[in-house]
């Protein structure tokens, strides 16, 4: 078991053989969550790309998830028939 530090601007100094340990370096973001009994837990945070959709990508996209009119005319005539 180490020690970690809490300094005085509620800094926490992880110890260097427990970073080393888990393979973190440099500035790495951590989420911070407390447990019911007190406990104070620390994970490596997951960072999960963006993608900026461009003008092409989003008419890319309206044109692979179009409906075929006779598919959707059809989805709709079962549909009234169901509710009767």
């Amino acid at each position: 078991m180490e020690l970690a530090k809490l300094g005085k601007k509620g800094q926490v100094t992880i110890p260097r053989p427990v970073l080393k340990r888990l393979g973190l370096q440099g500035e790495v973001p951590l989420t911070v969550e407390t447990t019911a009994d007190g406990a104070i837990v620390l994970r490596q945070a997951v960072l999960v790309p963006i993608e900026i959709y461009s003008e092409e990508r989003i008419r890319e996209f309206e044109e692979n998830s179009r409906i075929d009119p006779k598919l959707l005319a059809a989805a709709r005539r079962l549909g009234r028939t169901r509710r009767r």
